[in-house]
């Protein structure tokens, strides 16, 4: 998957790129063929595509080996409102379904005098969030066809995978994260003027600010016990079209 959305992205900016980006000429609205930017707009509307990779950051109560996370690319689409500040400042939002897995890996030293087998090492997190970004984009001067940014600001998620009410914990093989997450985001990236529409690649990190760990009944369980806090990261690259 990952993979493949590079390959795409690359093919279209170099086609792009050679067609329509390094000419002289500025592209420009045209009304009457309803064509180009419209940067000037109060609201503008659009979509984006692209992929992300999550991680979870954990604190320890007690020095033991760290959890391993082992990281599985995910994909990404959704829609986006843009509302125009002034020339070099916008208010985005940019509501998106975000598919994601990822798998805990542990030490057997969180096992000690048990007796366990393979399965009991490793848990599996599948994500599917609906992922609610408000973002403030901060751009630079145009230059010709191409305007970089910074974008930064605050999000909140929805897991419609969590199992968070689920009665079983780990001792039934059940991993449970809670359903709301928080975080903040910051990421850079560059608007490109294109004659039919405002081609957009960009990167973001995103942070977690909330404890998204659903601790077992157990208080020793060695699944739970030894995590003070478990907060999800990732980084997104999206393709955005306007």
């Amino acid at each position: 998957m990952k993979q493949f959305f590079a390959l795409i992205s690359f093919l279209l900016v170099i086609q792009t790129t050679n067609a329509q980006l390094f000419k002289k000429e500025k592209v420009t609205y045209d009304a009457n063929q309803g064509r180009g930017s419209t940067d000037n707009n109060l609201l503008r509307w659009g979509y984006f595509l692209g992929f992300s990779q999550y991680d979870f950051n954990f604190d320890y109560n007690e020095n033991l080996r760290d959890i391993y996370v082992k990281r599985n690319a995910g994909f990404n689409v959704g829609l986006i409102g843009n509302l125009r500040i002034n020339s070099f400042l916008d208010l985005r939002l940019e509501p998106g379904l975000f598919i994601t897995s990822r798998e805990l890996h542990y030490s057997q030293t969180y096992f000690t005098g048990m007796t366990i087998n393979q399965n009991d090492l490793v848990r599996e997190i599948k994500s599917t969030y609906i992922h609610v970004p408000l973002l403030l984009k901060v751009s630079t001067k145009r230059i010709n066809n191409f305007k970089p940014f910074i974008v930064g600001g605050f999000s909140t998620a929805l897991n419609l995978s969590s199992n968070e009410d689920n009665p079983e914990d780990n001792s039934n093989g059940q991993f449970r994260t809670k359903k709301n997450a928080l975080f903040y985001e910051l990421g850079f990236g560059i608007d490109l003027y294109l004659y039919n529409f405002k081609f957009t690649p960009s990167i973001r990190g995103v942070f977690g600010l909330n404890d998204e760990l659903v601790r077992d009944e157990d208080p020793n369980s060695p699944w739970t016990s030894n995590i003070n806090s478990m907060k999800t990261r990732g980084v997104f690259v999206n393709f955005t079209f306007q």
